[in-house]
């Protein structure tokens, strides 16, 4: 069973960047990725990896601003989120998965226990 523990939330102020972090226990993930959510809203996709392809998904709403990447060697997976607004506070989660659907990206069966972005105007 895989365990995923993630750090680098914070607070930001609109524009800014954060790095997200997660390291997976456990055996390797078919897939992993990054879900959100915000207050009163639900959980939403942002994007997601196939580990060994390092095949990207990315939603519309973060195309062009987060990047996904993994460091295979410590099973670790990253979210790099430039230019942040307050649209983009949530609690975010990394999920990994064993398979992975197309426009949908990584199927999520574990879920780590999220951490807090929070932009400021």
């Amino acid at each position: 069973q895989v365990q995923l523990v993630e750090s680098g939330g914070g607070a930001v102020q609109a524009g800014g960047s954060l790095r997200l972090s997660c390291t997976a226990a456990g055996p390797r993930p078919y897939c992993m990725g990054w879900f959100r959510q915000a207050p009163g809203e639900e959980r939403e996709r942002v994007g997601s990896i196939l580990s060994r392809l390092g095949q990207l998904d990315y939603s519309d709403s973060v195309k062009g601003r987060f990047t996904i990447s993994q460091d295979s060697a410590k099973n670790t997976l990253y979210l790099q989120m430039n230019g942040l607004t307050p649209e983009d506070t949530a609690m975010y989660y990394c999920v990994s998965g064993g398979s992975w659907a197309p426009g949908r990206g990584c199927l999520p069966y574990t879920w780590g226990q999220g951490t807090q972005v929070t932009v400021s105007s």
